[in-house]
């Protein structure tokens, strides 16, 4: 695969293929939803975290690629001495405050909570996790920035 942006679109394939086996399972009612959702959408998310990392390191033109890719904007390389930190970073960096992007990478707690139980008492409150539209909405919206952000990079 070639560098950052081909790993961004990989992941996306691989989310894609989450979601859509999600979808098949719900439909066919063979195990609870709630169970469902702990199975898939952890998955889902790697691959959409993975996707988003990758093309940070894409947008800002880091050259020496590390094995995993960055989980967001905090964790990108410095840039060299005498570069300015991209406007599309910085757009990043908002949106990892608040709103869908915020949502997407910090939903990870929430699913581990939502699996404990007291011994004494097997009913526990359904956890609100994320459900596969949100998850689609997570994928539209990377495909969308990344084609944006591709477009005004292609024009430098």
């Amino acid at each position: 695969m070639s560098g950052p942006r081909g790993q961004a679109n990989h992941e996306l394939y691989l989310a894609r293929i989450l979601l859509s086996s999600w979808r098949k399972a719900l439909a066919a009612e063979d195990d609870p939803a709630l169970a469902l959702g702990q199975a898939f959408l952890p998955g889902i998310r790697g691959h959409l975290i993975n996707a988003y990392g990758w093309f940070l390191l894409e947008i800002s033109g880091t050259k020496a690629l590390p094995s995993q890719p960055p989980r967001n904007c905090s964790e990108l390389p410095e840039p060299e001495p005498g570069k300015a930190v991209a406007g599309e970073i910085q757009e990043f960096r908002q949106l990892e405050q608040g709103g869908w992007l915020a949502a997407m990478l910090a939903v990870e707690g929430e699913l581990a909570t939502a699996t404990v139980r007291s011994r004494s008492n097997l009913a526990s409150p359904a956890p609100d996790l994320p459900d596969p539209d949100t998850a689609q909405t997570w994928l539209e919206q990377l495909n969308r920035l990344f084609a944006r952000m591709s477009d005004s990079l292609d024009e430098y």
